[in-house]
């Protein structure tokens, strides 16, 4: 049976689209609902745990305004910002509005989860529709509903198959990450119980030294780098690989013995353990790049680093006022006095945390390649370059996360 194919502006298929409310901020309590900032748009799925809260009791919620199960947010300014698409996977577990910079489709007539699919393939071309002045920019809606052009099966069935799709690796991807926030947890969790008590410390730099060896891109124009940065990290927690040519600033050379930790607003915690899964891997001269006398215990140092009592001790060392602009010293950091337990229980901690970060570390590069499989596949399958029709998706799908 011939598989029929339309295709139509995006604003012939959805039934509402519109910005969120000008909340009236509160904490959370009982007249607090969830607010969806832009913030909580990111990586294309949604952060929930960025939202803020609005009273309710001062200012009424429209009910279309409510955030529901198949909704399709994408921001709506700010450079950097406007553009990126999320969609709600499933029905909030309390009321939930987007704010005022955040866009909302709802669909109709066509299956939410194809749709949701769709217009996040199209997302570079979503976020070239900003327009406006530097700190001005806004998403232009009319552009967004005219240029943006759904190709979709006419059958829902195959339509939900699609989706099917994208949600079952989506789902492998959502459970990776819990595991390792589990895990990470798991770690933090034992290094607590075991050191936090212990009385015997020593100086950071008596045990791990402070590296700086830069490199300039220009010296290195025909190499594929390796790239540690600050927006990487936020965005996937995964370097991104790019020609050295199009890097405009020197940079830190490290390797997998280095540890990371951001010295730019060190209130946000970017704590990274490099894999460096190449031969020119670098990373943000905005990290304090920490290299281990003893390598065979990075674990240990790591999960020191990664404690609550140096984040502690990383904001009372900052330089710069208030605001986004703040500095942690690396030069002070060295003074911080680190648990010095025994040569016999460093090695017991590192015999249990070594391969738990190496797990972690499989999990991420796992979720690359889930990721790659399915931004590489669905837009096939949306266009019709692949005939759904002759694909049996369920082998499809079982057959990819079994790869994985």
């Amino acid at each position: 049976m011939v598989c029929e194919w339309h295709s139509a502006p995006l604003g012939e298929l959805i039934s509402y689209i519109g910005k969120g409310v000008a909340p009236k901020y509160i904490n959370d309590g009982l007249d607090a609902t969830m607010v969806l900032g832009q913030k909580c748009v990111r990586n294309q799925s949604l952060q929930y745990e960025q939202a803020r809260f609005h009273n309710s009791a001062e200012k009424a919620v429209n009910p279309d305004k409510e955030v529901r199960k198949g909704d399709i947010l994408i921001n709506a300014t700010g450079v950097g910002s406007a553009g990126r698409v999320a969609q709600v996977m499933a029905d909030p577990s309390r009321q939930c509005i987007t704010d005022g910079h955040v866009i909302t489709l709802r669909a109709k007539d066509i299956n939410p989860f194809y749709l949701g699919y769709f217009v996040k393939s199209k997302q570079k071309t979503i976020e070239l529709m900003a327009e406006g002045s530097t700190g001005q920019t806004e998403m232009n809606r009319q552009r967004l509903q005219s240029e943006i052009i759904v190709t979709f099966p006419e059958s829902k069935d195959l339509q939900k198959r699609i989706a099917e799709y994208g949600l079952a690796i989506d789902k492998k991807i959502t459970v990776n990450n819990q595991l390792n926030d589990y895990l990470l947890e798991l770690i933090s969790s034992v290094f607590a119980h075991r050191f936090s008590s212990n009385v015997n410390t020593t100086d950071l730099k008596n045990v791990l030294s402070i590296s700086t060896k830069a490199l300039k891109p220009q010296e290195h124009a025909s190499e594929i780098w390796e790239h540690y940065s600050i927006p990487a990290f936020d965005e996937k927690h995964r370097p991104i690989f790019e020609p050295a040519s199009e890097i405009k600033s020197n940079k830190y050379q490290i390797d997998n013995e280095c540890i990371l930790i951001s010295k730019l607003n060190p209130s946000t915690k970017r704590i990274w353990m490099p894999y460096c899964s190449s031969n020119n891997a670098v990373c943000s001269t905005e990290f304090i790049v920490y290299r281990p006398y003893l390598k065979e215990y990075k674990s240990f140092y790591y999960a020191a680093i990664d404690s609550p009592g140096f984040t502690d001790y990383l904001l009372e060392h900052v330089s710069g006022s208030t605001g986004s602009r703040q500095r942690a010293q690396p030069k002070d950091t060295l003074h911080y006095l680190m648990p010095n337990p025994s040569n016999e229980e460093i090695k017991n901690f590192c015999t249990f945390a070594d391969p738990i970060y190496r797990h972690v570390q499989i999990n991420e590069q796992q979720t690359a390649k889930l990721e790659l499989l399915r931004d590489t596949l669905l837009p096939k399958l949306m266009s019709g370059e692949i005939d759904v029709s002759k694909v049996d998706l369920t082998q499809l799908t079982n057959n990819h996360l079994a790869d994985c």
